[in-house]
């Protein structure tokens, strides 16, 4: 070999005797590589002189990448499923790309446009609209898991998902605030036509007032906003200078329930002694707050993981879609409490 030649991986492997795929973890830096085989590879490098061909080897990680779609900037649970899913991809040679946008704008269309300049092998998606997949993920046709949301009623054989039951754990949220003597209520949530986990769980929540009798006045006790702490603050005090009286509030998103607390607290309502307030996630910070926010968690760590085993192994080995649902459980803590009967 000519010193001073440009080389890619595959000539490397072929003058190393290692594998190109132990090559290309050497040459960027991975750190599941043996010493040895570091520093052989490395030595080999230097002796020779070689100059890498930085053009293929960025085509190549690219077209050999995984690819997160964030919908949403602000989503707590988003940040905590990123961490686990960036820990299970460490674990693999496939490189891993995260893109972010806003929450009101188009997952699928951005998805399309990422799959021509990047040629990822897979995309995980964080949140999602069925509308949307339905009228453009035809164009789509890699591997790819929606995360958080259910694509069970959506017919693309390439799109698995793994999600709660968002509807079923509402209404459990929502009965659990009932049986502790609550009857007025208002709902701080999202778009419920852009998001599908507001518009799902708002529904778990209508069907629980049915099931109990209990008079719900949707234009006025519900605030349809964005998935933040601001958000959250903003919406409660708007349902509180609407003069709404009510003695619970549940919110969609922990995010948003902890900013709802912190404007009860600047109007003088305390939690849960004047109204109690439930979440939805399980974010950690809910445990350290005072009060301990009540809260439906589910499990951010299992769905990253469950999702990313699933698309290595729709991208190894092929098969269908699947789409598994993650449980969840009610965490009754301080932020709400059982009310007198008058």
């Amino acid at each position: 070999m000519k010193r001073g030649a440009v080389y890619d991986d595959k000539n490397l492997a072929e003058k190393s005797g290692y594998s190109v795929a132990t090559v290309s973890r050497v040459l960027n830096n991975h750190p599941n590589v043996s010493d040895k085989a570091r520093e052989e590879i490395n030595k080999l490098v230097d002796k020779c002189g070689f100059q890498i061909n930085t053009n293929a080897q960025q085509l190549k990680q690219h077209a050999n990448s995984i690819v997160v779609v964030v919908k949403g900037t602000s989503n707590e649970m988003f940040a905590e499923m990123i961490e686990t899913i960036q820990t299970q991809i460490d674990k693999t040679d496939y490189p891993l790309h995260v893109d972010y946008m806003d929450e009101d704008c188009n997952e699928v269309l951005r998805a399309i446009q990422l799959c021509r300049e990047k040629k990822p092998l897979g995309i995980l998606f964080l949140g999602g609209n069925s509308q949307n997949f339905q009228r453009d993920f035809r164009k789509i046709e890699i591997p790819c898991v929606l995360v958080s949301n259910d694509a069970s009623g959506l017919p693309f054989d390439n799109l698995s998902s793994v999600s709660t039951d968002d509807r079923q754990a509402a209404r459990c949220a929502m009965d659990s605030l009932i049986a502790l003597g609550h009857r007025k209520f208002v709902i701080v949530g999202g778009d419920r036509e852009v998001s599908d986990t507001s518009r799902l769980r708002y529904e778990g929540c209508l069907q629980s007032f049915r099931n109990h009798g209990i008079e719900y006045d949707e234009e006025l006790d519900y605030q349809g906003v964005r998935f933040s702490y601001q958000d959250g603050y903003n919406a409660t005090q708007q349902l509180i200078a609407n003069d709404r009286k009510f003695t619970a509030l549940f919110a969609i998103s922990d995010v948003m329930a902890i900013g709802a607390i912190r404007a009860l607290h600047n109007n003088g309502l305390r939690v849960p002694k004047d109204v109690s307030v439930m979440g939805f996630d399980g974010l950690m910070l809910g445990s350290f707050l005072v009060p301990q926010l009540s809260t439906v968690i589910q499990s951010a760590k299992i769905m990253a993981q469950r999702s990313v085993e699933i698309l290595i192994n729709r991208i190894e080995h092929g098969g269908h879609a699947c789409h598994e649902a993650v449980p969840y459980a009610l965490h009754q803590r301080e932020s709400t409490r059982r009310i007198d009967d008058d």
